[in-house]
């Protein structure tokens, strides 16, 4: 039978979490947006100043093979209403095929401790409102998906624009 482990991201996964958020952009009809180069990634998880961390949904297979179905990827943030750091989820994503194994929420519970470890005041993330799927599971976790908060973006040249007044 099949092993499902979490690990945290080393440099040589750095490619197999590459490929899922592809994978992740394609699901979500994306990929026009995604910039972001395996070394970019790399220098993120790993550079002088990491500014996030990873990690990975391994299957072990019983004849010692090994294969990456999962990851999250997170980053901390801060409350100034709490006044306690926050953990942010910028991705969770499982492969199509091992979908529905209890992968996602091994995921979740693990940052979840993760989040509780480190004194964190919230757990967040944002779900696309079209995936009715995942915001039932959310849900099903005692998350709760916020009605009144937009994400709010500056991006290419608008950001240039702004920055420049």
């Amino acid at each position: 039978m099949s092993q499902f482990r979490i690990a945290p991201v080393g440099r040589e996964d750095v490619g197999h979490v590459m490929a899922m958020i592809r994978e992740l952009a394609e699901f979500e009809e994306l990929m026009h947006l995604l910039e972001c180069t395996e070394a970019q990634l790399a220098d993120a998880l790993f550079g002088s100043q990491p500014l996030i961390e990873a990690v990975l949904g391994w299957v072990d297979e019983p004849d010692g093979a090994r294969q990456a179905v999962a990851y999250a990827l997170c980053f901390t943030n801060f409350s100034t209403f709490l006044g306690r750091r926050g953990l942010y989820l910028e991705d969770l994503f499982v492969r199509p095929a091992f979908r529905h194994r209890g992968y996602a929420r091994a995921l979740l519970r693990h940052l979840a401790a993760l989040a509780v470890e480190r004194n964190c005041g919230r757990f967040e993330w944002t779900v696309l409102d079209w995936n009715e799927g995942a915001q039932a599971f959310y849900r099903s976790l005692g998350a709760d998906i916020l009605p009144d908060w937009r994400i709010t973006r500056l991006t290419g040249d608008a950001l240039k624009k702004l920055a420049s007044r």
